[in-house]
Protein backbone atom coordinates (compact mmCIF):
# COMPACT_ATOMS: atom_id res chain seq x y z
CA UNK A 1 0.00 0.00 0.00
CA UNK A 2 1.64 3.36 -1.09
CA UNK A 3 1.71 5.11 2.18
CA UNK A 4 1.74 9.66 2.29
CA UNK A 5 5.10 11.11 1.79
CA UNK A 6 5.12 15.20 2.24
CA UNK A 7 8.72 15.90 1.95
CA UNK A 8 8.09 19.77 2.17
CA UNK A 9 9.65 21.01 4.86
CA UNK A 10 12.31 17.61 5.55
CA UNK A 11 16.17 18.55 5.29
CA UNK A 12 18.74 15.27 5.97
CA UNK A 13 22.66 15.76 6.06
CA UNK A 14 25.19 13.17 5.36
CA UNK A 15 29.12 13.70 5.38
CA UNK A 16 28.93 15.06 1.99
CA UNK A 17 25.21 15.64 1.22
CA UNK A 18 21.71 17.75 1.85
CA UNK A 19 19.14 16.41 0.68
CA UNK A 20 16.24 18.90 0.57
CA UNK A 21 13.16 19.63 -1.16
CA UNK A 22 13.72 21.87 -4.43
CA UNK A 23 13.01 25.50 -4.57
CA UNK A 24 12.68 27.55 -7.88
CA UNK A 25 16.44 28.68 -7.56
CA UNK A 26 17.60 25.14 -8.20
CA UNK A 27 16.42 25.30 -11.88
CA UNK A 28 19.56 26.21 -13.78
CA UNK A 29 21.53 23.66 -11.23
CA UNK A 30 18.45 21.07 -12.51
CA UNK A 31 18.49 22.23 -16.00
CA UNK A 32 22.50 21.50 -16.67
CA UNK A 33 22.40 18.30 -15.71
CA UNK A 34 18.87 16.58 -17.05
CA UNK A 35 20.02 18.14 -20.28
CA UNK A 36 22.38 16.19 -20.26
CA UNK A 37 22.81 12.77 -22.55
CA UNK A 38 22.60 9.98 -20.79
CA UNK A 39 21.41 10.89 -17.46
CA UNK A 40 17.79 10.71 -17.91
CA UNK A 41 17.60 7.91 -20.11
CA UNK A 42 19.12 5.67 -17.57
CA UNK A 43 15.85 6.86 -15.45
CA UNK A 44 13.27 6.59 -18.73
CA UNK A 45 13.39 9.94 -19.61
CA UNK A 46 14.99 11.83 -22.27
CA UNK A 47 17.08 14.37 -21.52
CA UNK A 48 15.66 18.24 -21.73
CA UNK A 49 15.24 20.29 -24.69
CA UNK A 50 15.28 23.73 -22.81
CA UNK A 51 14.84 24.98 -19.77
CA UNK A 52 11.31 25.48 -20.28
CA UNK A 53 10.80 21.82 -19.92
CA UNK A 54 13.31 21.70 -16.62
CA UNK A 55 11.44 24.21 -15.27
CA UNK A 56 7.70 22.29 -15.32
CA UNK A 57 10.01 19.22 -14.45
CA UNK A 58 11.01 21.11 -11.20
CA UNK A 59 7.30 22.90 -10.52
CA UNK A 60 6.30 19.37 -10.86
CA UNK A 61 8.56 17.72 -8.00
CA UNK A 62 8.07 21.08 -6.18
CA UNK A 63 4.45 20.78 -5.66
CA UNK A 64 4.45 17.11 -5.25
CA UNK A 65 6.31 16.98 -2.33
CA UNK A 66 7.95 14.05 -2.30
CA UNK A 67 11.09 14.28 -4.12
CA UNK A 68 14.84 15.57 -2.73
CA UNK A 69 17.36 17.97 -4.17
CA UNK A 70 20.85 16.44 -3.90
CA UNK A 71 22.71 19.76 -2.94
CA UNK A 72 26.33 19.11 -2.36
CA UNK A 73 27.88 20.57 0.90
CA UNK A 74 31.39 21.85 -0.68
CA UNK A 75 29.24 24.08 -3.03
CA UNK A 76 25.80 24.33 -2.46
CA UNK A 77 25.05 22.84 -6.13
CA UNK A 78 22.20 20.62 -6.65
CA UNK A 79 23.69 17.45 -8.71
CA UNK A 80 20.62 15.45 -8.67
CA UNK A 81 17.28 14.27 -7.37
CA UNK A 82 15.75 11.35 -5.36
CA UNK A 83 12.05 10.60 -5.50
CA UNK A 84 9.89 8.56 -3.17
CA UNK A 85 7.39 7.53 -5.59
CA UNK A 86 3.99 5.91 -5.44
CA UNK A 87 4.76 2.18 -6.42
CA UNK A 88 2.86 0.61 -9.62
CA UNK A 89 3.88 -2.51 -9.05
CA UNK A 90 0.73 -4.29 -8.62
CA UNK A 91 2.05 -7.03 -5.54
CA UNK A 92 2.85 -3.49 -3.67
CA UNK A 93 0.59 -1.60 -4.23
CA UNK A 94 -2.27 -4.41 -3.17
CA UNK A 95 0.00 -5.58 0.19
CA UNK A 96 -1.90 -3.81 3.27
CA UNK A 97 1.67 -2.82 4.36
CA UNK A 98 3.14 0.55 3.89
CA UNK A 99 5.77 1.07 1.03
CA UNK A 100 7.00 3.26 -1.32
CA UNK A 101 9.24 3.23 -4.12
CA UNK A 102 12.40 5.30 -4.33
CA UNK A 103 14.14 6.56 -7.72
CA UNK A 104 17.19 9.00 -8.66
CA UNK A 105 18.90 10.56 -11.08
CA UNK A 106 22.65 12.20 -10.66
CA UNK A 107 24.56 14.57 -12.71
CA UNK A 108 27.28 12.86 -14.85
CA UNK A 109 29.80 15.05 -13.55
CA UNK A 110 29.48 13.35 -10.24
CA UNK A 111 29.28 9.60 -11.17
CA UNK A 112 31.70 6.90 -9.22
CA UNK A 113 32.12 9.37 -6.08
CA UNK A 114 29.43 7.33 -3.91
CA UNK A 115 26.82 10.30 -3.83
CA UNK A 116 24.13 8.84 -4.41
CA UNK A 117 24.88 5.50 -2.50
CA UNK A 118 25.25 8.19 0.92
CA UNK A 119 21.84 9.72 -0.37
CA UNK A 120 20.01 6.18 -1.03
CA UNK A 121 21.12 5.43 2.72
CA UNK A 122 19.94 8.74 4.08
CA UNK A 123 16.16 8.34 2.42
CA UNK A 124 15.90 4.81 3.78
CA UNK A 125 16.78 6.02 7.12
CA UNK A 126 14.33 8.89 6.70
CA UNK A 127 11.59 6.42 5.66
CA UNK A 128 12.03 3.75 7.65
CA UNK A 129 12.33 5.52 11.17
CA UNK A 130 10.61 8.89 10.68
CA UNK A 131 7.59 7.98 8.08
CA UNK A 132 8.02 4.40 9.33
CA UNK A 133 7.18 2.56 6.38
CA UNK A 134 7.13 -1.31 6.23
CA UNK A 135 9.42 -1.52 3.12
CA UNK A 136 11.03 0.41 0.09
CA UNK A 137 11.00 -0.66 -3.76
CA UNK A 138 13.93 0.08 -6.07
CA UNK A 139 13.77 -0.54 -10.39
CA UNK A 140 16.95 -0.07 -12.49
CA UNK A 141 16.70 -1.12 -16.22
CA UNK A 142 18.90 -4.41 -16.81
CA UNK A 143 21.72 -1.90 -18.98
CA UNK A 144 21.76 0.54 -15.57
CA UNK A 145 24.82 -0.92 -13.98
CA UNK A 146 25.51 2.12 -11.64
CA UNK A 147 22.06 2.29 -10.28
CA UNK A 148 22.23 -1.72 -9.44
CA UNK A 149 25.41 -0.89 -7.76
CA UNK A 150 23.34 2.18 -5.35
CA UNK A 151 20.76 -0.75 -5.05
CA UNK A 152 23.21 -3.55 -4.06
CA UNK A 153 24.98 -1.02 -1.87
CA UNK A 154 22.14 0.01 0.27
CA UNK A 155 21.08 -3.69 1.08
CA UNK A 156 18.33 -3.81 -1.33
CA UNK A 157 16.96 -7.55 -2.26
CA UNK A 158 15.88 -9.02 -5.72
CA UNK A 159 12.04 -9.84 -6.11
CA UNK A 160 11.95 -10.34 -9.77
CA UNK A 161 11.71 -8.78 -13.42
CA UNK A 162 8.94 -6.77 -14.73
CA UNK A 163 8.34 -4.90 -17.95
CA UNK A 164 8.36 -0.77 -17.35
CA UNK A 165 6.70 1.69 -20.01
CA UNK A 166 9.12 4.52 -19.85
CA UNK A 167 8.31 8.33 -20.04
CA UNK A 168 9.00 8.06 -23.82
CA UNK A 169 6.97 4.92 -24.76
CA UNK A 170 9.56 2.51 -24.61
CA UNK A 171 9.03 -1.27 -22.68
CA UNK A 172 11.89 -1.92 -21.29
CA UNK A 173 13.38 -4.82 -18.89
CA UNK A 174 13.50 -3.56 -15.13
CA UNK A 175 14.67 -5.22 -12.29
CA UNK A 176 12.57 -4.87 -9.35
CA UNK A 177 14.41 -5.05 -5.53
CA UNK A 178 13.07 -4.39 -2.06
CA UNK A 179 14.17 -3.65 1.18
CA UNK A 180 12.31 -4.38 4.58
CA UNK A 181 12.00 -2.29 7.73
CA UNK A 182 13.46 -4.44 10.04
Amino acid sequence: MNSYIDISSVILETKRLILRPFKEEDLNDFYEYAKVDGVGQMAGWNPHLDIKESEFILNLFIKSKKTFAIVLKENNKVIGSIGIDETSIEEFVNDKRKCREIGYVLSKDYWNNGYMSEAVKEVINYCFNSVHLDYLVCCHFIENTRSKRVIEKNNFVYVRDTMYRTNNGQDKLSKVYKIENE
